[in-house]
């Protein structure tokens, strides 16, 4: 463990994150690395059994109970949703496929806070009727954190509980997990981590998302309860359907080329592995499996700066253990710009707006509606890069010069970036 605590902390300091910790599981053993502090205002010290958010990683803990009802005959994968829902206010054509695939077209970034009552996630679902459709179920793939809130109702009416209560009868308790949680009074009875903000480093004034978004990110545990949950999809058969390739994804970034149920799958080096990243508020984690070399590595980070810690470790743990690293980002290149995209581009929560300065291409980003509440920089602005393919629709831009270059993809009718499709209005 000595060797990864001190690159961690060399890395970890690198990237100006606060706080993180390490765990590898490789073929049966088990490394947990610590570092920092989980609160800079405090000084809280990191600790091996420290509880961080872990986001979006948690739709496969969703997934994964929807597939455990689908293995009990309780719905099969095809069905439509409103057979399952019949007062969801969603098209008929949609079904559980679409939600695990992201395929469904809803508008996924809704971020509705229904309180914090149990019936939270059945209130959200309420409202899906006033959020728009991308584009016909199946056609296309957009991130949606809404379909996953769809699926997390869907456990609640099947079990006849709540999505929390199902998630620790099925999976929590099952696997012998003790530092799992996903309501705030329960994450206080632990070391938890608070976010700190990618621009200055200090720390957030808002803890946790709503809870109306649970089953969509709403985990916060340690790293090594996250180990033992992805050494289950490595073991158990019951969810290897998981793993096998659903829908191409055309973004690219980081490997990552097509999606299981919900696990992303990607390609490093040659070598097949699947996993997941999670964002919440200046919270990022990141989980990665080789499941032929029976590797896990897991990163919880209490920074907006996480994916500058990430990158350069993944590298180094994989190029130890399978002789692969992390994909390089997509670069610039050097080509004619014109102004075929020039326009604005609009979904919920998010505007962008792509205008012509002399000889760049900027798109201004612009946050709106309830995602106002938890967006690190409301508004900021990018300069669009070329890149190949070289047709003048493919360009990169970046946060800044020190972090890496992410794609972005127009077409004639939507720009396509962070694996969302956004429509030009």
């Amino acid at each position: 463990m000595g060797e990864w605590s001190a690159r961690l902390s060399e890395l970890a300091a690198a990237a100006k994150v606060p706080g993180a910790v390490l765990g590898i599981w490789y073929d049966g053993e088990t490394t947990i690395a610590p570092y920092g502090v989980l609160n800079a205002a405090t000084g809280v010290e990191t600790t091996a059994d420290s509880l961080f958010q872990i986001g979006s990683i948690s739709k496969p803990w969703t997934a994964t109970m929807i597939v455990q009802l689908a293995a009990e005959s309780r719905l099969r994968l095809d069905d439509p949703v409103v057979k399952l829902l019949p007062e969801a206010p969603i098209g008929p054509r949609i079904t559980v496929r679409h939600l695990l695939t992201h395929t469904s077209g809803i508008d996924g970034d809704v971020f509705t806070d229904t309180g914090r009552g149990d019936d939270c996630v059945e209130k959200y679902v309420g409202l899906l009727g006033d959020v728009d459709s991308l584009f016909e179920p199946g056609t296309a793939y957009s991130y949606c954190n809404a379909g996953f809130v769809l699926l997390g109702r869907i456990i609640e009416v099947l079990d006849g509980r709540t999505w929390d209560a199902s998630l620790k009868a099925r999976l929590i308790e099952p696997l012998g997990l003790t530092k799992t949680v996903t309501l705030p009074e329960e994450a206080i009875l632990h070391r938890a981590a608070l976010g700190h903000l990618l621009t200055d480093g200090s720390p957030v004034k808002t803890w946790q998302l709503p809870r109306s978004i649970g089953p969509a990110g709403l985990i916060t545990q340690s790293a090594g309860d996250l180990l033992e949950f992805a050494r289950m999809h490595l073991t158990d058969e019951r969810y290897a359907a998981m793993q096998e390739p659903q829908v191409p994804y055309a973004g690219g970034i980081g490997g990552f080329t097509e999606l299981g149920l919900a696990w992303r799958i990607y390609g490093w080096g040659g070598r097949r592995l699947f996993g997941h990243d999670g964002t919440t508020i200046s919270q990022l984690a990141f989980l990665r499996v080789d499941p032929e070399a029976r590797l896990v590595m897991c990163l919880l980070t209490n920074s907006g700066n996480g994916t500058k810690l990430f990158e350069p470790l993944a590298s180094e743990v994989f190029t130890q253990y399978v002789g692969v690293a992390h994909p390089a980002p997509p670069q610039p290149v050097d080509l004619p710009l014109d102004d075929r995209h020039v326009g604005r581009y609009e979904r919920a929560s998010v505007r962008l707006d792509v205008v012509r300065r002399d000889d760049r291409l900027v798109m201004n980003y612009q946050a709106t509606g309830e995602r106002l509440a938890f967006a690190e920089e409301p508004v900021h602005e990018y300069e669009l890069r070329p890149t190949l393919p070289a047709d003048g629709d493919h360009f990169v831009t970046r946060e800044s010069e020190t972090h890496p270059w992410v794609p972005v993809h127009f077409t004639p009718t939507y720009l396509f970036t962070s694996g969302r499709v956004t429509p030009r209005v």
